[in-house]
């Protein structure tokens, strides 16, 4: 991903450096555990050891596997150069896909640990201005049309409980790829004993594959990226919701504009909502990921490498992506200018229109048949969006609403409080407390 949308802490794990690092580790703790096999001498294991502080030469290595066409042994090769003589015995029956996805997993592990972090950032934000908003009265929209009455913290609520749910889904499917193979050539174990594995997969924090056909298995990662992608999704989701409610017509909400803060090139008194227009773009990134990774999951017999470069792309691409549309998403709402005067007004647009189900009801429990019940609300309705009409005023003087309603059981029927009477309920499911 482009340094515009990159975060360092997240671009550093998919470095070459860092998978140098990772790599070293793996042959190192492998040479470990032969060794206490008896399979290779502890002192070539200590030699191995030897390089853990060395800087390992990128230029180098890319400049042998220009030579070799193979980026493990050439990476084998420069690593040999630290060791020196006792460097024949690393790798020992491995192959290079016991590397190379060992590595996978403890980078997406990481990724998958900073993406946590990042979402409890912001469920924070949202707890905290969901919160401040809790009472914050708002018009509730069904395609874009008025519906009823909600409030603001509601909205917030709602992100909030979604956002918990990708949470869950992150920390199961961080469990999912976190998994190590050092099963040798096609999985078999035949020239290497599964205690490696099981001892490399100890020290990097990982589990074991239960059965690898040499490489891991990539439904696990296919979940992984399908969970990157849902994420993805809830924050286009909440973005839709900030540009819309920031529209001129509209103007409930709107992102921070700050000091010195240009809109538009040509026109200076705009304020767009560029964060969250972003971030649906971002999404849509993030989202291009998820299909190359189901697709990853049919690979010939016991392992090819079309998937290979597949994962070298949407691995960075999508984390690091992701990362920071989290991260800025977080910041959105944090600093998010909240307009309750403009929500009241909008919501008093349409002079009591919010109410109308309340009124049908209130027929229906009074002996009206449904349909005659609807029809009297709707006939009433129709003047207030037409006309301009006021609704309670033009129920008063309908006969026939009259007929089945008092004044005071009509005028009872405007109550907002109605609508808002079980907003702490829904909180105490979404946080926790009343």
């Amino acid at each position: 991903m482009i340094p515009r949308y990159s975060r360092p802490d997240m671009v550093a794990i998919w470095s070459p450096e860092t998978r140098f690092r990772i790599w070293f580790e793996i042959e190192a703790h492998a040479a470990d555990a032969q060794a206490a096999l008896g399979v290779i001498p502890k002192a070539a294991a200590a030699a191995v050891w030897k390089a853990k502080d060395v800087e390992f030469d990128v230029a180098r290595i890319d400049e042998i596997e220009a030579v070799t066409k193979h980026d493990v042994i050439a990476f084998l090769t420069h690593l040999a150069d630290h060791v020196g003589e006792e460097a024949r015995f690393v790798h020992q029956g491995m192959t290079s896909s016991d590397v190379l996805d060992t590595c996978l997993g403890v980078q997406l592990a990481r990724a998958a640990d900073i993406l946590i972090a990042d979402l409890d950032a912001l469920l924070a934000a949202l707890k905290r201005r969901a919160y401040e908003h809790k009472d914050t009265v708002t018009i509730g929209r069904s395609h874009g049309i008025h519906a009823e009455p909600t409030t603001f913290g509601l909205k917030l609520a709602q992100a909030h409980a979604e956002f918990a749910r990708g949470r869950a889904r992150l920390v199961a499917a961080r469990a999912e790829v976190a998994v190590c193979a050092i099963s040798g050539a096609v999985g078999t174990f035949a020239n290497i004993d599964p205690s490696v594995e099981a001892h490399v997969a100890e020290r990097m924090g990982l589990s074991v594959e239960p059965a690898s056909t040499q490489v891991i298995p990539r439904d696990r990662h296919a979940m992984f990226f399908a969970v990157l992608g849902v994420i993805a999704s809830s924050i286009e989701r909440l973005a839709v919701e900030v540009r819309h409610l920031q529209r001129t017509e509209v103007l409930e909400a709107e992102e921070y504009f700050s000091p010195g803060q240009k809109g538009s090139s040509a026109m200076p008194h705009k304020r767009n909502p560029v964060l969250s227009e972003n971030l649906t773009g971002l999404a849509r990134l993030v989202r291009m990921a998820v299909v190359p990774a189901m697709e990853n999951v049919a690979l010939w017999h016991e392992r090819d490498i079309s998937h290979s470069s597949v994962e070298r792309v949407i691995g960075p691409d999508a984390t690091v992506t992701l990362d920071f549309a989290l991260a800025r998403l977080t910041g959105l709402i944090d600093k998010l200018v909240v307009y309750p005067d403009n929500m009241m007004n909008n919501m008093n647009k349409f002079r009591g229109l919010v109410h109308s189900q309340r009124v049908l009801l209130a027929l229906t429990q009074n002996g009206v048949s449904r349909e005659d019940a609807y029809a009297l609300v709707q006939r009433n309705a129709m003047k207030v969006w037409e006309q301009g009409k006021d609704f309670q005023e033009e129920l008063l003087a309908d006969p026939d609403v009259r007929a089945a309603l008092g004044a005071e059981e009509i005028a009872s029927l405007f109550d907002l409080g109605h609508h808002t009477r079980h907003v702490d309920t829904i909180f105490g499911r979404v946080f926790g407390t009343a």
